[in-house]
């Protein structure tokens, strides 16, 4: 779902399977962003909803970042109210512990300062659950010039 969505943002900025996304902020990278099914006109009706689709695909490409850049995964969904989206931990931690927070946003079409000051709400957003201890990591995905901003704190 997560990937159908993302591959749908992209497509509708006119980009293909392969496409190159940039990694920065705290990190600094550049990946490619394939998708093996196709766009067909049933998967676009069903992703009518920008909204939503943004949202999704945010999380599915913030997802697979996250672990790209950090090496933890998701253990757990988080509850609304935490200021957090996901609990996140070790691969190889049986137990699925929390070992750090994250927080995603998605933009279809915006402005590298509209990145950054999404960013600012997002770090804010996040000391709702600092009591945690956990370290904090926030990515904002922007779909129409395909970049993911990623913070740590």
């Amino acid at each position: 779902m997560h990937a159908q969505a993302a591959s749908i943002c992209l497509h509708r900025h006119g980009y293909s399977t392969g496409v190159e996304l940039l990694i920065h902020g705290d990190f600094s990278d550049k990946v490619r962003v394939q998708w093996v099914h196709e766009i067909e006109e049933a998967i676009l009706r069903y992703w009518n909803d920008q909204v939503e689709a943004v949202e999704q695909g945010a999380v599915g490409l913030a997802l697979l970042i996250t672990r790209l850049v950090t090496g933890y995964t998701v253990v757990e969904r988080s509850v609304l109210g935490t200021g957090i989206d996901w609990w996140l931990g070790s691969t190889d931690d049986p137990l699925f512990q929390r070992k750090a927070r994250l927080e995603v946003s998605g933009i279809m079409s915006g402005s590298t300062a509209q990145v950054d000051a999404r960013a600012r709400i997002k770090i804010e957003q996040t000391r709702r659950s600092d009591d945690t201890g956990l370290e904090a990591y926030i990515v904002v995905v922007e779909f129409s010039a395909p970049q993911a901003q990623v913070v740590k704190r």
